[in-house]
């Protein structure tokens, strides 16, 4: 039996509790900080692709926030996306022509729906939308927690991060529960302090640095993932040469096998860097966030051979809550424990919002107050 404290997270935007009407307004610091991050400005056209599942005091804030801000508003509901491209033939019609006349997408989907061909990353950088996907977090709870945290916080730490990682000769991700992997050849993705531009595909809340190794070794103890969710056993991924050589843990290891018979390769991975982003109650996508995290996303080979070019149809990721993280022999994270939270530098740009204590706590169960979010602006200074 799993011994996993989420095993009970939700596995659709079915399965989320709805907020009440008056959430509104706790939502709008989260929301604020979103039309932030995307840049969006008065007179853009901004579409609301929803799925019908999603909560509609969620729809509301945000529709609501980018129409206070002078902006064309559209909403689109729509059918729920297949996990990891599980229907890869989707044809998207209605959603591929409005998002070709949209400046602004903003994506409420439970799974990714990059890795549907119509959407992929290769159709959004090739129009001039920018696109924001909320990926199982188009939540009350995921906007009243993660999309707290002030962008000038999170982009300081990235950059910090990325100067920790990026030409790292080797990256150690290890766990309480077996995972021991070593990643070599990566390289980072650098989103930049500067929002979103036409072409780009962000996460929100945001959440992470993404990375593509070429080289991965060892074993990977999958906690949950977008096939098996929380396994009942352990579930355990044996890789050589950024390939999976064997997979092995009951049912859950079947599952997987069946996902993709023609067998997997590591295509990427995150580490997590938001202090506000849930845990406990959270869904995959969001604990991948937390300052400290780690997930994976094994995909599936074509005709025996990587392709990095094309959707993933046989996406899986999988998530480590609590690793430690050792890059080139200097600890990043340890035990689940974001060690950059306590630089000195963080701490600086965390005490224009408020005390640098309460901005980089990474107990995600104590909400950030909205005076400390960004709402009302930079400037304040507060020892740290």
């Amino acid at each position: 039996m799993t011994t996993n404290p989420y095993a009970a997270s939700p596995f659709s935007y079915v399965a989320e509790p709805a907020a009440a009407p008056y959430a509104i307004v706790e939502l709008m610091p989260g929301v604020h900080n979103l039309c932030e991050y995307v840049r969006l400005a008065a007179g853009e056209r901004v579409l609301l692709i929803m799925e019908h599942t999603v909560d509609p005091v969620v729809v509301q804030a945000i529709a609501a926030a980018a129409a206070l801000r002078d902006a064309d508003v559209r909403i689109l509901s729509v059918p729920s996306f297949s996990a990891g491209g599980w229907d890869g033939e989707a044809p998207l019609p209605i959603e591929t022509a409005a998002f070709r006349e949209a400046d602004v997408v903003i994506s409420g989907t439970w799974w990714g729906e990059v890795h549907t061909k119509p959407l992929f990353f290769d159709q959004i950088r090739a129009r001039s939308a920018r696109f924001l996907s909320l990926h199982m977090t188009a939540t009350a709870g995921a906007l009243l927690t993660g999309a707290r945290l002030p962008a000038e916080v999170f982009h300081a730490l990235v950059a910090a991060a990325l100067r920790r990682l990026g030409g790292a000769a080797s990256i150690r991700v290890t766990s309480a529960r077996g995972t021991d992997l070593t990643f070599s050849g990566v390289t980072f993705e650098d989103a930049g302090p500067d929002g979103l531009r036409p072409g780009d595909w962000r996460p929100f809340p945001y959440g992470g640095v993404n990375c593509w190794p070429t080289g991965t070794e060892g074993v990977l103890v999958v906690e949950d993932s977008t096939v098996t969710g929380v396994p009942e056993e352990p579930l355990r991924i044996t890789l050589e040469g950024n390939l999976v050589r064997k997979i092995e843990g009951g049912s859950a290891a079947a599952q997987l096998r069946r996902y993709a018979p023609g067998g997997y390769y590591m295509r990427h991975a995150l580490f997590g860097l938001n202090p506000k982003v849930r845990v406990a109650g959270g869904t995959q996508f969001e604990r991948e966030k937390h300052a400290g995290a780690f997930y994976c996303g094994l995909d599936g080979l074509t005709d025996g051979v990587p392709v990095t070019t094309g959707p993933g149809y046989a996406h899986c990721d999988c998530q480590v809550d609590r690793p430690t993280v050792v890059v080139d022999g200097e600890t990043f994270v340890e035990r689940g424990r974001l060690l950059l939270l306590d630089e000195p530098e963080i701490r600086q740009v965390a005490a224009r919002f408020g005390p640098p204590e309460v901005i980089l706590d990474d107990n995600p169960v104590m909400i950030l107050p909205r005076r400390y979010t960004g709402l009302t602006g930079a400037g304040r200074s507060f020892p740290g």
